[in-house]
């Protein structure tokens, strides 16, 4: 069963928000549009906006609002990814050439900068002091995230705490903030949008893990990008964290530099399949999973509850 499927009721919906997306996105600068453009119809799982149209469904529902969260929190990620593709010197996104490939670095810089700019332009219509605090310290937490990454490029010493954290503000706030601003603008109590965030935080730490065990574990086919492309630009992952336990291993990785090619990189990847390093991530994917779980049971039981559960388990059960 295909991810769509689990959410194909708010179809409607999401085409509303795509249509919303590439209005949001238009400049009077055709170069801008473009690239923005380019990057909104490679495609992508919208997971962001479904949240936040799920997690208004504990509350007193209304798409023309709730519409702008949305598309203000998939306009963050999409920044982010721009700015990553950068920072990753990333020639593929989603099996697409990405904007600093197609253009410059400059104009992908720029063009991230304008989604970040216009994501928080749409949350202005949202009249919830809270709503625009919670999505203030998302992007400085996402800004966080990627100067650690930067900061432990080829680190292999660092440790779990680390990992975790970073990808805590990489991945998992902005999920959670995406729970917790669709039920904001719903109208819900703040115990129901505060345990939505802690679900989206759970959630979005699993998601995280299993992104990054399939970057060893799937194709480059699969994956739109070079297999252990992660490795490759220096970002330390759980699968790897663990394969650091094996000193053999652990000599081979601390060769791994921004020199190092894919065919060289291929063997490593090979080794590291053969320890329980890819066993132990999952592991911990799940115990995330299961802590999401747990907080849902609280929650009034709908069609939104029964929803979230469904993708949560689509989640952890990835393999591509």
């Amino acid at each position: 069963m295909k991810l769509t499927t689990l959410y194909s009721f708010l179809n409607e919906d999401i085409d509303l928000i795509e249509k919303e997306l590439e209005k949001t996105v238009h400049s009077d600068y055709p170069l801008l549009s473009e690239a923005s453009l380019h990057l909104l119809q490679a495609g992508g799982k919208r997971i962001r906006p479904v949240f936040v149209l799920l997690c208004g469904m504990f509350g007193d529902y209304d798409i023309h609002k709730i519409k702008n969260v949305a598309v203000s929190l998939e306009l963050m990620h999409m920044a982010s990814l721009v700015h990553d593709d950068v920072i990753d010197d990333a020639e593929l996104r989603r099996g697409q050439p990405t904007i600093k490939a197609k253009w410059d670095n400059r104009i992908a810089m720029y063009t991230g900068d304008y989604l970040f700019a216009r994501s928080l332009e749409s949350m202005t219509k949202i009249n919830e002091p809270k709503a625009h605090q919670i999505l203030s310290q998302a992007l400085v937490d996402v800004c966080l995230g990627e100067i650690e990454q930067i900061k432990d490029k080829y680190n292999m010493e660092q440790n779990l705490r680390t990992y975790l954290r970073r990808i805590k503000r990489k991945t998992a706030l902005l999920i959670a903030a995406s729970c917790q601003l669709g039920a904001i603008a719903s109208g819900t109590t703040e115990k129901v949008h505060q345990t939505l965030y802690w679900f989206g935080y759970y959630v979005g730490m699993s998601y995280q893990i299993i992104d990054d065990i399939l970057d060893f574990t799937s194709s480059e086919k699969e994956l739109g990008k070079p297999v252990g492309g992660d490795l490759l630009q220096g970002n330390v992952t759980l699968p790897v964290l663990f394969a650091l336990q094996f000193p053999e291993l652990k000599a081979k990785l601390k060769l791994v530099n921004s020199e190092t090619t894919p065919q060289q990189i291929k063997p490593i990847i090979e080794e590291l399949k053969k320890t329980d390093s890819i066993e132990k991530s999952f592991k911990v994917s799940e115990m995330y999973l299961n802590k999401a779980f747990r907080l849902l049971e609280t929650l009034p039981k709908n069609r939104a509850r029964i929803t979230l559960s469904q993708i949560a388990k689509y989640i952890g059960k990835r393999r591509f």
